[in-house]
């Protein structure tokens, strides 16, 4: 047998073994059921991938008027979207390879009333229509005698960046889109002589293809400089004929994220505490944004969905746009557009309200806005004019927390607390407690000084320090804080009395007391006369992190069964709730290291693959993928799948070296590689 047939055959094997898990599985489906039901969507979602694969490309959007039966009228289409698209060339080469195909075909060009008139006096010339020297001099007898045919006979394709023109008097259109990565790279290539076939050309290529947004005329002026368009002109005269109201609001796009601009956003972001600029008050009315939109869509300068409310524009339109904004209107645009998107944020330093999971959806339509303003803000040196209100917008998002840290110029408020005490947040979530804990500390210090020893949010601070004591595996320093946190929270009679519950749980399970665990876990009042069946039974998605807990509760006890069951439905939130994240990363790896301890090993193969397959997805997934990878190494070992397991165990080792250098002399085992990834991911 060649090594070749052996590696298949060992996957196959791997394979036969799989299914026989999920046999033996069904035979107890009680005990089971979540894992069956977990190992059925994992089938799903892996022949949903294979389905990927295959490629599709569509350029254009399908145009819901074609029919494919004949017509006896006119034959006519128009061309529709922004400057710099590529209309003109498009009919300009189907023009050219149509000579064949028609006996006349005309060109008439129509930027203004004098091009057409000229036009036509050139065509009725050129066709013998006009018999005097007078018709021949006359524009209005040229148009009369070859404008718009009223016969069935011919063809006419129109090229507009205006949708009324597009759809009236033509009778189908086709919106013209800008090139996709490929098309344009490789045009790109074509163009200055290079092949796409070698790779490092066509990454380049690719790079400013994405720049560029694909727009065919900025790809063609890379390379050409005689070009009599010029992007700055591309769109001026449609930026000239915008009413007021339209202007405003293509000067707020600017700040916005070009690829998913949600209209809650203005309806509902103008709503808020912050108010709105009086001079914007048109985006908090459905009907009189309606009316600052339609001038941008029928120049087709913006897009905007049938199915959802969602605006799009293009790169290039906004760079063009912000040219033309002056320097002094600048910040106003900037302030408007916080003020807009503190709407997706609630406030999180002024009281501990814990988890916010009514508040995602919101938080997903403002999210992506907040990096493009704050790269738009440093590109072109815009300042904001309250540049309180911007560090807390930066801050509120989590994901700029570092700008957010850089931009508050008073560095005692609360404000300013809570981002560094987010910055320590994301340490402690990429297993570096050390770090973690000095901003923890300071927050502390800042909150006591502002709120007093007593508040509700010092609990909050110490709840903080005392994970990243256990963290740290200083377990006696992180219990005496947490009960510090309970005291205080007990004698403010608060409501986040089950986070500490929870969190002193977790670390008296690092301590070596499941009971201990156990009783603490239950003293949580959303978990009152919770058993493990109600656990199981609830769609409460809010109880994963405490689901995880009670299932490495029960492992430890020993009910290894009970274990795998709370593990499973905890994954099965997870997946739902958070997609391909750090937390369902640890899921599947609970639910693969029980199902190895109940020898369906193969089916723990399974489920490691789709961790490792989401891990490295995330810059913040190391550490998982390289547990994961031990685990498949110590798996297909014991399979005497060795090939498969010197790859994994190769992958693990160069990881786990290079995140803790102190272990790199460390053996190959779980406990090093348990150290980089945290003991409880909430």
């Amino acid at each position: 047998m060649s090594y070749c047939d052996e590696m298949h055959g060992r996957k196959n094997l791997i394979y036969v073994e799989s299914e026989a898990d999920l046999a033996r599985m069904r035979l107890d489906e009680h005990k089971y059921k979540e894992v069956i039901e977990l190992m059925d969507n994992l089938s799903t979602k892996r022949s949903e991938d294979d389905r990927r694969t295959k490629y599709h490309h569509i350029p254009f959007l399908q145009n819901g008027r074609f029919s494919g039966q004949s017509s006896s009228s006119t034959k006519s289409i128009a061309l529709f979207g922004m400057g710099g698209v590529g209309k003109t060339q498009l009919a300009l080469q189907y023009a050219h390879e149509s000579v064949d195909k028609y006996d006349i075909i005309l060109w008439v060009a129509a930027d203004n009333v004098i091009t057409i008139g000229q036009s036509l006096r050139g065509i009725a010339q050129g066709l013998q229509l006009c018999q005097s020297p007078d018709e021949i001099q006359d524009s209005a007898a040229a148009i009369w005698k070859v404008a718009w045919p009223g016969n069935s006979h011919g063809s006419i394709l129109l090229t507009t960046r205006d949708f009324d023109v597009a759809n009236n008097p033509a009778a189908r259109c086709l919106q013209v889109g800008p090139f996709d990565d490929a098309e344009g790279s490789v045009m790109l290539l074509e163009q200055i002589g290079l092949d796409p076939k070698v790779t490092v050309d066509m990454e380049h290529a690719t790079a400013i293809t994405q720049t560029l947004g694909g727009l065919p005329l900025a790809l063609s002026q890379i390379v050409k400089d005689d070009y009599e368009h010029t992007l700055s002109t591309v769109w001026d005269v449609s930026f000239q004929k915008l009413p007021k109201d339209a202007t405003k609001l293509l000067n707020i796009l600017i700040f916005l994220d070009p690829d998913a601009v949600d209209e809650a956003i203005f309806l509902e972001g103008s709503q808020t505490d912050l108010g709105i600029d009086p001079d914007f008050e048109f985006v908090a009315d459905e009907m009189d944004l309606g009316d600052a939109e339609q001038p941008l869509l029928q120049a087709a300068l913006i897009n905007k969905t049938m199915e959802k409310p969602v605006i799009t524009v293009h790169r290039l339109i906004q760079f063009a746009a912000i040219r033309r904004l002056p320097l002094t209107d600048q910040p106003r645009y900037l302030d408007v557009v916080v003020q807009l998107l503190s709407w997706g944020f609630p406030d999180t330093w002024s009281k501990d309200v814990g988890h916010q999971i009514n508040a995602w959806q919101k938080c997903e339509k403002c999210l992506p806005h907040i990096g493009h303003l704050a790269k738009i803000s440093k590109k072109h040196n815009v300042k904001p004019t309250n540049v309180q209100q911007y560090a807390e917008l930066l801050l509120r998002s989590s994901c700029l927390v570092d700008s957010a840290v850089q931009t508050f110029q008073d560095k005692s408020t609360l404000a300013y607390a809570s981002a560094i005490d987010l910055a320590g947040l994301i340490d402690l979530d990429l297993c570096r407690p050390e770090l973690a804990l000095k901003p923890f500390q300071e927050a502390l210090e800042i909150r006591k000084k502002r709120l007093g020893p007593e508040d509700p949010f010092i609990a909050f601070s110490l709840n903080n320090i005392a994970l990243a004591y256990t963290e740290m595996g200083k377990l006696e320093e992180a219990y005496s804080t947490h009960q510090q946190a309970i005291d205080i929270r007990l004698r403010n009679n608060s409501d986040r009395n089950g986070n500490s519950y929870s969190n002193m749980a977790s670390l008296l399970l690092r301590m070596g007391k499941p009971d201990g665990a156990e009783e603490m876990l239950a003293r949580c009042p959303s978990l009152k006369d919770f058993t493990d069946e109600t656990f199981l039974s609830t769609g409460n998605p809010r109880f994963s992190g405490d689901m995880v807990l009670l299932s490495r509760i029960r492992l430890k006890q020993g009910r290894v069964d009970d274990a795998l069951r709370l593990a499973s439905k905890a994954l099965a939130f997870r997946q739902k709730l958070l997609g391909n994240r750090l937390k369902t990363c640890d899921s599947l790896y609970d639910v693969a290291n029980i199902l190895d301890l109940q020898s369906h090993s193969a089916s723990a193969v399974e489920f490691l693959k789709q961790l490792v397959d989401i891990s490295e997805s995330l810059s913040e997934g190391e550490g998982q993928l390289a547990r994961a990878l031990y685990k498949l190494s110590v798996l297909y070992a014991a399979k005497e799948a060795v090939a498969e397991s010197d790859t994994c165990k190769a992958r693990a080792l160069e990881i786990r070296d290079r995140l803790r250098l102190e272990d790199k002399e460390a053996p190959f085992e779980e406990e090093y590689f348990s150290k980089l990834t945290l003991w409880m991911l909430w």
